[in-house]
């Protein structure tokens, strides 16, 4: 395929190695806006304000970074997606579920191509610990039957932020192994400053297997994914870097294989449209709602920290149907406890105006059982507007696999 011209709005070590991958390539960076400087936009123009990289079509494709953000960038993203570009975007961008529906449900409308950088899923070896989980639940498979699966992270920063923006990350590798957790729970020390250093955060769902993702002191930073079967282990050690190699290790008998692994080059490789056999078991490519769903489930982790409880999550598909169902619903309690407030405030003003003689207060008093029966029937009404415009299809693509359910946490 030949060479294409990218846009660059923010930037951060993704985004440097996207911008590494695209330069073998021999890919051309046209315009970088919000941007410090950086050796590899050297000679680049700038801009100032995002609108200069929603009006330029002089580009194949958007590069999206992380560091320095604020609503600004958020703004130029919103109005990226509305234009149906083709965008790739840090993962995460923004530590808010909120926001990732959104531009989800933009991109439903818009048709916009949004590729999160979440490569690790592309990895053979990942397939290979997918074919294990689903050999040992249905027959034992080679280690036997799995009694456990372990995620153990190490990394430099245990803040609080970068701590959950790894997990936003690592959080799309669980999804991949077990599917949609159905319920969280965290451990960590008592104080609250010092549990994301030792944090731990436990998945369950419907495969029935405990899955356990684990912060580690010291150790190279990087990933290290474990099945624990009753007869042996297999584990997947993932270091962190642009160009790392994966090592996949059986016990008993110490089997290993090497794969290296370049994930800038993974990703733009999707942008290139490069030629990737379907493998039965590959979860393929991720999804920006594949994105989505994993920022969702590392917010959920302050939550259950802050309570010191798990959190179950429900089943709920995201659309705009969703979203009026949920505004009609907290309408309705609204309107319920409105109707309680006007009939004492009626009942008292009644009481007052026939002591006082005030005929015209009377009549007021009187009319609340009409006016509160018109404002429900005008509620009920709008219960029929989805009928009269028609449910919006998401479009193809929107996610992996759409019989998958989706999760969201109450």
């Amino acid at each position: 395929m030949p060479s294409m011209k990218l846009a660059l709005l923010g930037f951060d070590p993704q985004i440097a190695m996207l911008l590494d991958a695209a330069g073998r390539r021999g890919d051309e960076i046209v315009l970088a806006c919000d941007v410090a400087a950086d050796p590899r936009l050297a000679g680049v123009p700038r801009a100032d304000a995002w609108e200069a990289i929603v009006d330029h079509r002089g580009s194949d494709a958007v590069l999206v970074g992380r560091d320095g953000w604020n609503e600004q960038r958020a703004e130029g993203v919103r109005k990226l997606v509305q234009a149906g570009r083709t965008i790739l975007l840090s993962q995460p961008l923004d530590m808010s579920m909120l926001f990732a529906y959104e531009l989800e449900m933009i991109r439903r409308d818009s048709g916009a191509r949004l590729i999160p950088f979440l490569p690790e899923r592309l990895h053979p070896f990942l397939t290979n610990l997918r074919r294990e989980i689903a050999a040992s639940l249905a027959a034992g498979g080679p280690i036997g039957g799995i009694e456990a699966i372990e995620y153990s992270r190490s990394m430099a920063d245990r803040s609080r932020d970068s701590v959950l923006a790894q997990l936003a990350r690592d959080a799309d590798l669980v999804r991949c192994l077990i599917g949609d957790p159905e319920r969280i729970s965290t451990l960590g020390g008592g104080d609250p400053e010092r549990v994301w250093s030792t944090l731990s955060v436990g998945f369950s769902g419907a495969a029935q297997v405990p899955l356990r993702w684990q912060m580690m002191r010291g150790g190279a930073a990087g990933l290290t994914i474990r099945l624990v079967g009753a007869e042996g282990s297999t584990s997947v050690e993932i270091p962190d870097g642009q160009v790392a190699e994966w090592r996949l290790r059986r016990e008993p008998g110490g089997d290993e294989e090497r794969l290296p692994f370049d994930r800038g080059d993974a990703i733009i490789g999707l942008l290139h449209g490069d030629a990737r056999a379907r493998i039965d078991d590959a979860p393929g490519p991720a999804t920006w709602d594949d994105a989505a769903r994993a920022i969702e489930l590392a917010e959920t982790v302050p939550r259950s920290v802050a309570k010191g409880r798990g959190i179950d999550l429900h089943q709920e598909e995201f659309s705009e149907l969703g979203t009026f169902k949920g505004t009609m619903a907290s309408l309705g309690c609204g309107l319920v406890l409105a109707a309680l407030f006007v009939l004492l405030l009626a009942t008292l003003l009644g009481g007052i105006a026939r002591e006082a003689g005030w005929g015209f207060g009377e009549r007021i008093a009187s009319i609340w059982p009409f006016a509160v029966l018109a404002v429900l029937g005008l509620f009920l009404l709008l219960q029929l507007l989805p009928l009269l415009i028609g449910q919006n299809t998401p479009p193809a693509g929107g996610r992996n696999n759409p019989s998958e359910p989706s999760s969201r946490h109450e």
